[in-house]
């Protein structure tokens, strides 16, 4: 993800997530901190912008900020392709441990996350803001294979 995407992403975000977009100022800060900390990544297809995911590195520990993917592009895998990058980067960059907040409200993504093998391991209650959605804590367990996926698909 560069600059160049901000807009896009941006316009992407609010449809995504109306109750609790980023804003504009917060994406930006994110892109300020590529590559040092973070890791962004856009997906494309036609030349437009149909999915985003980004990943906050330092310390031997990762943390999975976003995905987010185009309603008419959901169940495609790219969802799992997003992921698939953001903890191959976490491998890069020699992370022990992988984390990531969740909706509760949210089934679709924690199945994804739970077959790449991150598991729950708490709960914050009315962290998603101003909508009050608890969120899952999930750590990924590594050198897991996803189920579902054969060593091709990845």
């Amino acid at each position: 993800m560069t600059a160049d995407d901000l807009d896009a992403v941006h316009a992407l975000e609010r449809v995504l997530f109306p109750d609790d977009a980023w804003t504009m100022g917060m994406l930006r800060g994110e892109l300020r901190d590529q590559p040092a900390t973070r890791h962004y990544v856009v997906a494309e297809e036609d030349g437009q912008i149909v999915g985003y995911a980004g990943l906050a590195a330092a310390g031997g520990q990762a943390d999975v900020q976003t995905i987010g993917v185009r309603a008419d592009q959901r169940g495609k895998g790219l969802g799992a392709a997003l992921l698939t990058e953001l903890l191959a980067e976490a491998g890069r960059r020699r992370s022990e441990e992988v984390f990531l907040e969740v909706r509760a409200d949210n089934p679709a993504a924690q199945r994804l996350y739970e077959r790449f093998g991150f598991v729950r391991i708490g709960l914050r209650r009315g962290y998603y803001q101003p909508s009050g959605v608890d969120a899952i804590v999930m750590r990924h367990v590594p050198h897991r294979t996803p189920t579902g996926f054969t060593r091709e698909d990845r």
